[in-house]
């Protein structure tokens, strides 16, 4: 990968609303040069998706999102991917990934509500022949996400007391 498509990528990944003229500027590049940089990252399957990062907080639609530790019996010849490739099929799984430590899978879930990721845990994930156990954590408030931070920062203005 050449040092241009990596500075393409480190770019993209702050703001994907970035468009070749502005990224050449920023690279003191050609911008034809970006923009076959880019089409290459995305024809090697590198750029898989431009995405926007929501503070759904701030919507009147909030969505509850879950966090679960999966536990599982591997299969012999696949290992952990085939079932991985089952949780990850689920429309409402966001993220799994493989973790080394006491358990297999982190699974992030998203619903409407507490009782649609209950649902979700105990008809879906549960029930998959090779889910050994489960352990399931709600999130109640994000605070950074993806390198962006979503509280409202203002200056702490409490008094300063000391003994």
């Amino acid at each position: 990968m050449s040092e241009l498509q990596l500075k393409i990528l480190e770019l993209l990944k702050e703001d994907s609303r970035r468009d070749a003229e502005l990224l050449a500027t920023m690279l003191d590049a050609d911008t034809e040069a970006v923009r076959q940089a880019i089409q290459d990252l995305e024809e090697k399957n590198i750029i898989v998706k431009y995405a926007t990062v929501v503070n759904w907080a701030k919507v009147s639609q909030e969505k509850v999102t879950a966090i679960i530790e999966v536990q599982i019996s591997p299969e012999r010849d696949h290992g952990f991917d085939a079932i991985a490739e089952r949780i990850y099929l689920y429309p409402e799984v966001k993220s799994v990934y493989l973790m080394s430590g006491a358990y297999d899978l982190q699974v992030e879930v998203e619903g409407r509500g507490l009782h649609e990721i209950a649902s979700f845990v105990s008809n879906k994930l549960s029930t998959l022949e090779r889910v050994l156990s489960t352990k399931t954590f709600f999130i109640l408030k994000k605070y950074k996400q993806d390198g962006i931070i979503f509280e409202d920062r203002q200056g702490d203005h409490r008094m300063i007391v000391s003994p």
